[in-house]
């Protein structure tokens, strides 16, 4: 019997192979073959947090652990652990970490390359 062997970039990405994109890893799906998605990994401190944006697609966001203050199209919302944040195709957006400790989580873009048109820091 006869066995393939897939390239380990292809099952196993390493975090030290992930690009820094101010302060969190970034994941870029088209760059690891037909991935879907792509994500970045934040593990951000109080008070810190991406700047108003907007994408052709949803963003989902998984909050590992920490709080966050999340702004939807002008609507606030405060999330935590465990939690799953959903910023629609369009949609303006942007979070916080707020309270002591650092916020961690995934921000999952629905795309194998991230579009993003930033917007006014207003």
């Amino acid at each position: 019997m006869s066995t393939s062997t897939v390239p380990p970039t292809s099952l196993h990405v390493s975090r030290d192979r992930l690009a820094q994109a101010g302060g969190a890893l970034m994941f870029t799906g088209a760059e690891h073959g037909d991935v879907p998605v792509s994500m970045f990994l934040v593990d951000a401190p109080p008070g810190e947090g991406p700047r108003p944006h907007r994408h052709p697609y949803p963003e989902v966001f998984v909050i590992h652990s920490g709080q966050a203050k999340f702004r939807l199209d002008g609507d606030e919302i405060r999330a935590g652990e465990g939690d799953i944040v959903i910023a629609p195709a369009g949609s303006a957006h942007r979070f916080t970490a707020i309270g002591h400790g650092n916020l961690r989580l995934t921000a999952i873009h629905t795309a194998p390359r991230m579009e993003t048109e930033w917007l006014s820091s207003h």
